[in-house]
């Protein structure tokens, strides 16, 4: 038993060196945006700028318009209310979720990703640092800067890393694809429209949206 807890110790004084020893960046012109990252360098990096890793490369964030702002404001408080007395717990962006491959220690994790909403049912897997593996549902809500990292790029981390239910929501046109994985680990889609009235998940028993007020907004996408 001893023997376990000094190699804890260990363990973990050797984890924190090894942070230590990368430098700060303040900058984000400082990084070579062609190189390969960890969530140990991602820890170090101090700039304003929002950033994701997917497989190690840097993938830049822009700002969501207002209109997007809107839907995820709809979306979150819809689940929040739902989820209250449940011990699924929801969270919005800027919130990491990492997904390690075998180890979990920093230097070895190569995804850290900021949905626009997830849900975590699994509470073991939250942190002082978020959520370190799949969350049970995440919503992603497309912008202008996003579409592709999102319909491709994400699409397929999230279902390699097997998060149960996902969500694309497409403002423009008013629009929610939802991905569901199958026993097999592969998604399967269905499509809702606005004029398909209200919008319902496998996961959450009971849950529904109304498109109609997801997507109404004084303000054009």
């Amino acid at each position: 038993m001893e023997d376990n807890k000094d190699n804890k110790a260990r363990s973990k004084r050797a984890s924190k060196n090894y942070t230590e020893q990368i430098p700060e960046v303040r900058e984000l012109k400082e990084i070579d945006l062609s190189g390969s990252y960890s969530y140990a360098h991602y820890l170090r990096w101090k700039f304003e700028e929002r950033i994701e890793l997917i497989k190690g490369k840097i993938f830049e964030m822009s700002a969501p318009a207002t209109f997007h702002q809107e839907v995820s404001r709809e979306l979150f408080g819809a689940l929040y209310n739902y989820l209250k007395g449940h011990k699924c717990k929801v969270f919005c962006a800027p919130f990491d979720i990492r997904f390690p491959k075998g180890s979990k220690a920093d230097r070895d994790i190569y995804n850290v990703v900021q949905p626009d909403i997830c849900v975590i049912c699994d509470l073991r897997k939250l942190d002082r640092k978020g959520c370190l593996g799949a969350p049970d549902l995440v919503v992603e809500i497309l912008s202008p800067g996003n579409s592709r990292k999102e319909l491709r790029i994400k699409y397929e981390l999230y279902q390699e890393f097997g998060v149960r239910e996902y969500w694309i929501v497409d403002p423009n046109s008013k629009m929610v694809l939802k991905h569901i994985l199958s026993t097999s680990g592969m998604y399967v889609t269905e499509q809702f429209t606005i004029s398909g009235g209200m919008f319902t998940s496998d996961l959450l028993p009971g849950f529904s949206l109304n498109l109609d007020e997801i997507f109404s907004s004084d303000v054009q996408p």
